[in-house]
C-alpha cells in the first residue's frame, strides 16, 4: 500500500508540473503564431492520443512520464518541415529572436508562476508551522555563547522578520552560504527583547545539509513531556506503573523540559534503573523505571510513546500579502537552488546532494501521507526546482536554447548549425551523466539509510 501511495503521489505531483511547463511553451507559441503539431506528456511510445482545435494539434500521453515536449513546425526537422507558404509563415525558426526567447522561457516561467500560486494559496488558507522558539542548548554552541537561552524566541535575522522555524533556518542558511554572520532579534519568555550576534567565524564550516540550527545551538522548542500510549503493559514503563497522560517532570532529580532531554537521559542509563517524577491528576509520583537495552541494535527503550511536540504557529495572510509571500518564497527557493548548484560545482557542497526521480518519488509519498499542506508545499518546491533546472545553460534544456538566442541577440546572427549540433551532443552526454549520478545517489541513499526507530521512543546507547 505504501509503494502504491508513493507511485500515485509521484505521478500526481510530477504530472501536473510537466503539463504546466509544456503549457507555457504551447500557449506562448500559439500567441506568437507558431503552429503546434504535438503536445506530449511523457516520452517514448505513444499510448493515447487525440487531435483538437483548428490546427488539429495532437495531444498525447507517452510511455515514460518523466518529462514532456511541444513539437512545432520547424524546418530544421524533416518530419516537421513546413510544406506551404501559409505554414512557412507559422514556422518556428522564421519567428524573430525575441519571440523564440519568449516561447522557450515560457516553460520555466510557468513553473515559477505555479509555485507562486501554490505558496500564496497555502498562506491564504493558513499554514501550521513550527515557531521560532528555541529549546535549551549546549553551553558550547555559538548561540549559547551569543546569549540565547532555552525558551527564547527569534523574531528577526539580519533585519529580516521570521515567524516560523523554516524561515529562521532559511535566513541562517543564506548567511552561511554568503559567509556572513547572524544578527538575531530575540524575545525572552517574559517579553524582554535583546540582540544576539553570531560572527562569521561561528558559522564557518557548518553542515548546511543537516541540522544546521541544532548545530549552531538553536534547536526547535518542544512542549513539556507527557506519556502517550503504552503498547506493552509488561514493558519497562508498564511495569513501573506509568499511565497515559502522565507528565514527566524529572529523571533522577534532573529536570525534563522536553522529549529530547528524556531521550538523552534514558540513553545514558543503558539498563540502569531511573527515578521518574511524574504529575498525575495534580499529584506528584515517583516511578522506578528500568529501560530495556536491545543488544542487537544497541538501543535503549522504555516502551512508551513520549509526547513532546514542536510549538506550532498558524500563518494566515490576505490575498495581496499571500501573493507577495508566495513570490518571495519562490524567489528565495530559486536563489538557494542556484547557490547550492554553484557550491556543488566548486566542491563546497557534496555531489551526493544531487537527487533524482527516486528521491522525488520517495518524498512525494512521504508528504502525501503526512497531509495535503505538506504535499502541496512539496509540489511547489519541486516546481521551483524544475524551473531552475530548465534554465541552466545546458544544451538540450531550455537554458541552452536561451543561451543560443542570447548570443544571436549580441552578434546579430544565429549560431552555425554545426556548432549547435556539437553542443547538443555534448549536452545530451552531460545530462545523461547527471541523471546517472542522481540515480546512483538515490540508490545509495535508500540502501545505506539505517532504519529509524519510532520518534521519541527509542534512544541509542553508547557502546561499552
Amino acid at each position: 500500500m505504501t509503494l502504491l501511495t508513493t507511485i500515485l503521489a509521484f505521478l500526481c505531483s510530477l504530472g501536473p508540473l510537466i503539463i504546466f511547463h509544456e503549457l507555457g511553451h504551447y500557449t506562448v507559441a500559439r500567441l506568437c503564431g507558431v503552429k503546434v503539431l504535438r503536445f506530449s506528456l511523457g516520452f517514448g511510445k505513444v499510448i493515447w492520443s487525440r487531435r483538437f482545435g483548428a490546427d488539429q494539434t495532437e495531444w498525447v500521453i507517452s510511455m515514460l512520464p518523466l518529462g514532456g515536449y511541444v513539437r512545432m513546425l520547424d524546418d530544421r526537422d524533416p518530419d516537421t518541415r513546413a510544406s506551404t507558404d501559409a505554414e512557412r509563415a507559422r514556422e518556428y525558426t522564421r519567428k524573430n529572436v525575441w519571440q523564440r526567447i519568449a516561447i522557450v522561457a515560457a516553460g520555466p516561467i510557468a513553473n515559477f508562476l505555479l509555485a507562486i500560486a501554490v505558496f500564496g494559496g497555502l498562506y491564504m488558507v493558513g499554514m501550521d508551522e513550527v515557531g521560532t522558539r528555541v529549546r535549551s542548548m549546549d553551553a558550547a554552541t555559538p548561540a549559547y555563547q551569543a546569549g540565547l537561552r532555552g525558551g527564547d524566541r527569534v523574531v528577526a535575522v539580519n533585519g529580516e522578520p521570521v515567524a516560523t522555524y523554516a524561515e529562521l533556518r532559511w535566513e541562517t542558511l543564506k548567511a552561511v552560504l554568503d559567509k556572513g554572520g547572524l544578527r538575531l532579534d530575540v524575545v525572552q519568555p517574559g517579553g524582554a527583547r535583546y540582540n544576539a550576534t553570531l560572527p562569521p567565524a561561528a558559522l564557518a564550516g557548518k553542515n548546511v545539509e543537516g541540522d544546521l540550527l541544532g548545530e549552531l545551538g538553536m534547536p526547535m522548542y518542544l512542549t513539556p513531556v507527557s506519556i502517550g500510549k503504552i503498547p506493552d503493559p509488561a514493558g519497562p514503563a508498564g511495569r513501573a506503573g506509568m499511565l497515559p497522560g502522565d507528565r514527566v517532570v524529572s529523571i533522577d532529580g534532573k529536570p525534563v523540559p522536553d522529549g529530547s532531554v528524556l531521550m538523552k537521559l534514558v540513553g545514558q542509563s543503558c539498563g540502569r534503573t531511573l527515578a521518574f517524577v511524574v504529575e498525575r491528576a495534580g499529584r506528584s509520583l515517583t516511578l522506578m523505571v528500568t529501560p530495556e537495552l536491545n543488544k542487537a541494535t544497541n538501543v535503549s527503550r522504555i516502551n512508551a510513546q513520549v509526547m513532546s511536540t514542536p510549538e506550532m504557529v498558524k500563518v494566515t495572510l490576505g490575498l495581496v500579502d499571500a501573493a507577495v509571500a508566495g513570490a518571495r518564497t519562490t524567489w528565495q527557493q530559486s536563489v538557494m537552488s542556484l547557490k547550492m548548484i554553484g557550491k556543488m560545482l566548486t566542491g563546497q557542497v557534496s555531489l551526493t546532494n544531487l537527487t533524482g526521480v527516486v528521491t522525488i518519488a520517495d518524498y512525494a509519498g512521504k508528504t502525501a501521507r503526512t497531509g495535503p499542506v505538506e504535499f502541496l508545499t512539496f509540489i511547489a518546491v519541486v516546481s521551483v526546482s524544475l524551473g531552475v533546472m530548465n534554465l541552466l545553460p545546458i544544451p538540450v534544456l531550455d537554458g541552452g536554447l536561451l543561451l543560443y538566442y542570447s548570443l544571436e541577440v549580441l552578434t546579430g546572427r544565429p549560431l552555425p548549425d554545426r556548432i549547435v549540433e556539437l553542443a547538443q551532443r555534448a549536452g545530451v552526454v552531460l545530462l545523461v551523466m547527471l541523471m546517472a549520478l542522481a540515480l546512483f545517489n538515490d540508490v545509495m541513499r535508500l540502501t545505506q539509510a539505517a532504519p529509524t526507530p519510532p520518534a521519541n521512543t527509542y534512544v541509542r546507547c553508547p557502546n561499552d
